[in-house]
């Protein structure tokens, strides 16, 4: 069988040569001259006989939304296009309104395997009609792992169920890294723990835990067993952002996958201005000292080294910013004249309202 590939980078670049091992034809293009096939998209659908089957591998959005609406100029009835990209599920119902209006097909593909599908596999989720899978299926089945079909391909729904399943997956993805990343943490943090390279190991064969991502996680330990010069700073795909929202839009609960998104977004702050907010209100409403930044930078370095009690991290906070005319200090005084509580009672000061429901009269 023959296919157009478009997107000829990393994840594209290896489908093309898995599909070629499978012993299909492949015409790729890309912007690339030194990777591409091809000069131009014209001659990659020229190359190809009909009916024209033309993946689409480039960056989800405006890039995508462009290149399709570009193949519909391109193709003829008949012909097929599948968006194997990050897109949005919200896209693939336009996209295949354009095309159909010229009789081509369309398919969503979510794609999972990484790096590692040209060797063992990508996992397939598609959307559209079963017509068009089945005239793409040997293409799946090329790409897909060995074994069953139903281990590695499904045919999710309709158009925009592909991406949809893919999107929830990445989601997925998201939480069990970060309670990987969690473990890690607390096993460096204990002095007796010694071999925490090891342990992660441990758990890769006959534990509940056991998982692609661990044997990762194992891999990466055993390059760089203390994470020496690896930055905390961690982008996001877009996917887990959408899983999120679609969780607010349908009323599903989703406390780990949202947690491990917005871990994703504070570790891009240097400064954390959320915290900043929060050290204030402590100055505020318990007289607790407000550190400058460099303060808590000596502080935050101090508390890398190990683990200090709530007391013991209390008193550096304190001996670290003892300032005799700090405002915290300067407020210190009777009750009465602290203004109001965040209860439903009255200080006995001026009779200004709480934040309860009960009167202060």
């Amino acid at each position: 069988m023959q296919l157009g590939l478009i997107g000829l980078g990393k994840m594209g670049g290896n489908m093309r040569e898995r599909v070629r091992r499978a012993g299909h034809e492949v015409v790729g293009y890309d912007t690339n001259p030194e990777v591409s096939d091809v000069e131009s998209v014209q001659a990659m659908v020229d190359a190809l006989q009909t009916p024209r089957v033309v993946w689409v591998m480039v960056p989800a959005g405006e890039v995508t939304r462009s290149v399709i609406a570009d193949l519909a100029d391109r193709l003829e009835p008949g012909d097929l296009v599948i968006d194997g990209g990050n897109s949005r599920f919200s896209d693939d119902a336009p996209n295949a309104e354009l095309l159909g209006e010229q009789g081509v097909g369309y398919l969503d593909c979510g794609v999972s395997g990484g790096i590692w599908g040209l060797d063992n596999g990508y996992g397939l989720m598609v959307g559209g009609d079963a017509q068009h899978v089945e005239l793409a299926m040997p293409i799946f089945d090329a790409l897909r792992p060995e074994g069953p079909r139903d281990e590695g391909f499904v045919h999710a729904g309709e158009v925009g169920a592909g991406h949809y399943v893919k999107m929830v997956h990445n989601g997925i993805e998201y939480g069990l890294m970060h309670a990987y990343a969690e473990g890690y943490e607390l096993l460096e943090k204990k002095d007796i723990v010694t071999d925490v390279p090891g342990a992660f190991k441990a758990w890769s064969r006959g534990t509940v835990v056991r998982s692609w991502l661990l044997d990762l996680m194992v891999k990466a330990l055993e390059e760089n067993p203390t994470m020496d010069d690896v930055s905390d700073y961690t982008a996001d795909s877009g996917e887990g952002r959408w899983t999120v929202e679609e969780g607010i839009a349908n009323a599903v609960p989703m406390p780990v996958i949202s947690a491990s998104l917005f871990a994703r977004f504070a570790s891009r702050q240097q400064v954390s201005p959320a915290m900043q907010a929060v050290a204030a209100l402590r100055g505020q409403f318990g007289g607790h000292q407000v550190m400058t930044t460099a303060e808590g930078e000596d502080l935050r370095a101090e508390a890398a080294k190990g683990v200090a009690s709530p007391e013991a991290s209390e008193a550096k906070e304190e001996k670290k910013v003892d300032k005799p005319d700090s405002p915290a200090a300067a407020s210190k005084g009777d009750a009465a004249d602290a203004g109001p509580t965040s209860g439903t009672q009255s200080t006995g000061g001026s009779p200004g309202p709480t934040s309860g429901s009960g009167s202060t009269q």
